[in-house]
């Protein structure tokens, strides 16, 4: 984890029990955007692919999880805390959960996350498809970073 989240984390934490399981990460795309609609209340869910998590070799989420949010120069700006993680394909997302992220009406949700996973599979090696599996998270705004 990079200096400035880890000095963030331990601050928020201090003289409480801080839990041991955290990550920093940024929302692709438009970490500044996707962040500032975490911190705004407008977005309490993600998702990404499931077959990245295999090839980047990385741990699935799942709930309990705390996460770092950083903005696209790497600095910390908010805390979440992963309350709910399932399975889905892209094509059986519900209208719901896709407005839970926080990025317009189920419509651009789709157009959005269709050229985003094509873009970032292609990266791979690999292939966009409609039924690609997703790794769905809700989450809760635990702390937001002061600017």
């Amino acid at each position: 984890m990079i200096q400035a989240a880890q000095t963030y984390w331990d601050e928020f934490w201090k003289g409480k029990d801080k839990p041991t399981s955290v990550s920093a990460w940024m929302f692709g795309g438009l970490p500044d955007e996707l962040a500032q609609l975490v911190i705004d209340g407008k977005k309490t869910a993600t998702c990404s692919g499931h077959v990245i998590y295999g090839v980047e070799d990385e741990p699935f989420p799942k709930t309990e999880d705390y996460s770092i949010i950083l903005n696209k120069g790497e600095q910390p700006v908010a805390i979440i805390k992963t309350v709910e993680v399932s399975f889905v394909q892209l094509n059986k997302v519900t209208e719901e959960f896709a407005i839970s992220e926080g990025e317009g009406s189920y419509e651009d949700w789709k157009s959005i996350h269709e050229r985003f996973f094509t873009s970032e599979l292609q990266n791979h090696g690999l292939e966009f498809s409609e039924d690609m599996l997703l790794v769905c998270e809700r989450f809760t705004l635990i702390d937001v970073k002061d600017q």
